[in-house]
């Protein structure tokens, strides 16, 4: 008998319960090691502010952000030695101009020197929102920017320039029902309502995919073009907060009718093909450490009703950031982005990934520990308000931040509260928190980083909390409850 009938007698590879992982590891970092009493003075010392907290004393996983900690390719780090780091027209601008029109469509980059310019390079995404946001506010005061879930940053730049962010969040988002699969969908009701009203203040649309501040769910297609369909019927741009990109069409593909045969990369195009611009970090689904850019359609709505917009994005990029052509990356660091942007649609990559993140967050639910499901795509959110819901922490005792609190100190894990404090806002005239309509602490996966055996001491510790949650006490703000972005900047202690 021929082996290869012999093998082709047995299960596939693909149908057994646990299979390799689609990469190697390249190089290895030891630990240094604390103590969980070392750990808990020093959290103490920076207020409980897990942003303060030095990373080198993190024994455990640090998922604070999956932003900028990708663990880069082979192939990245050589192409880091091919970077050109002249001022201007370095090799690295020309390859990411081909790549950035194979990844979303020639559209979204003109030739240099033909045409204006439509494509703006910038160190991060928040820099890239800065520019956009700056121009529209000069537009006129009292403009609104609704998105289906503004991140933070996203939000602080738009109220910065006295433009008021709305979010829309899906109706789904907050039900228990796990079959629905799209729930960081654009709310279309109430998009429709706040159209119906205020057209007239309206600029631009803005929809975020994946949707991060709502537990990082995907935006469906079907949703896509219909957010596209009614607010061009208004006359009004749409624009992607495009920084997982990737993860949103390996949904896409996976969930949505008359999507499963096609290529991650197709989807791409025909998701892109709807809007007119977009904002990106590519320190997300660009797989490396620092980047971002601003993109607008060539001829699209967006340049057609604010055709001075690119020309003053130019100005105020220079004035930023350095010259078009590198825009406050280095060579090195564009090198590297061109392979990643590469190397994100592939399907063994994604399919990886996103298995991970979701294993991550069933192995919780296992636990009964409550987190949104279906699962996101870089993100496990446990719900804090259902953790505690049989405590007595209330709504001005911050749960989420004790709750990330004692989990790095006591087990060396970092993690990020997303909601009452971070969203919310103090508010001076009333003296009362106005707290957002999701509480989450967020456990945010580094790409291509960590391996099971991590994740699953995560979920340990964090099992062994949730029995213990009646013995967790609130905290409360020593300093910055009124400042902007207050969750990178404040102190707390337990009360």
């Amino acid at each position: 008998m021929k082996l290869k009938s012999l093998v082709g007698r047995l299960p596939a590879e693909q149908d057994l319960s646990v299979k390799p992982r689609p990469y190697l590891n390249h190089s290895v970092e030891l630990k240094k090691l604390f103590t969980a009493e070392e750990r808990a003075d020093m959290l103490e010392k920076v207020g409980l502010n897990v942003f303060f907290f030095p990373s080198e004393m993190i024994t455990g996983c640090d998922l604070l952000s999956d932003s900028g900690v990708t663990t880069m390719t082979s192939e990245q780090w050589a192409a880091l030695h091919l970077g050109d780091e002249a001022y201007g027209s370095n090799r690295g601008y020309f390859l990411l101009k081909d790549q950035i029109r194979a990844s979303f469509g020639e559209a979204f980059f003109n030739e240099p020197g033909v045409g204006d310019s439509n494509a703006f390079i910038f160190h991060q995404g928040r820099a890239s929102e800065d520019a956009l946001f700056t121009q529209l506010g000069k537009l006129g005061v009292g403009q609104i920017i609704p998105s289906n879930g503004h991140f933070d940053t996203t939000g602080a730049n738009i109220e910065a320039n006295k433009m008021q962010a709305v979010n829309l969040f899906s109706e789904e988002l907050l039900e228990s029902d796990t079959n629905v699969r799209f729930k960081g969908n654009m709310n279309i009701r109430k998009l429709k309502a706040l159209l119906e009203k205020s057209h007239d203040r309206i600029p631009l649309v803005y929809l975020t995919v994946t949707n991060n501040t709502a537990g990082g769910q995907p935006v469906s297609m079907a949703n896509i073009k219909e957010v596209s369909q009614i607010v061009h019927g208004y006359g009004i741009p749409l624009f992607f907060d495009a920084c997982r990109f990737a993860e949103n069409a390996w949904f896409i593909r996976n969930y949505e009718s008359g999507y499963k045969d096609k290529d991650v990369a197709i989807i791409v195009h025909e998701m892109f093909s709807h809007v007119d611009g977009f904002t990106i970090s590519y320190k997300k689904d660009g797989l490396v450490n620092m980047g971002g850019g601003l993109f607008l359609r060539n001829n699209g709505l967006f340049t057609k009703k604010y055709p001075k917009m690119p020309g003053a994005i130019v100005g105020y990029q220079i004035i930023k950031e350095g010259h078009p052509t590198y825009g406050g990356l280095s060579g090195r660091d564009i090198m590297a982005l061109v392979v990643g942007l590469r190397l994100v649609t592939r399907d063994e990559y994604l399919t990886y990934r996103i298995n991970q993140v979701s294993e991550f967050g069933e192995e919780m639910h296992r636990q009964d520990i409550p987190v949104v499901r279906p699962v996101g795509g870089h993100a496990v959110y446990v719900d804090v308000n259902k953790f505690f819901h049989d405590t007595a922490m209330g709504p001005e005792d911050f749960g989420g931040v004790a709750l990330c609190a004692i989990l790095l100190a006591g087990y060396g894990h970092r993690a990020c509260e997303l909601g009452y404090f971070s969203f919310g806002h103090f508010d001076r005239e009333t003296g009362k928190e106005v707290l957002p309509e999701v509480n989450f602490v967020r456990f945010a996966v580094p790409r291509l980083r960590y391996e099971k055996q991590d994740l699953d001491s995560v979920v340990a510790a964090l099992k062994v909390l949730h029995e213990c949650r009646k013995e967790v006490p609130g905290v409360q703000v020593t300093y910055g409850r009124e400042l902007p972005l207050r969750h990178f900047k404040a102190r707390f202690e337990f009360k």
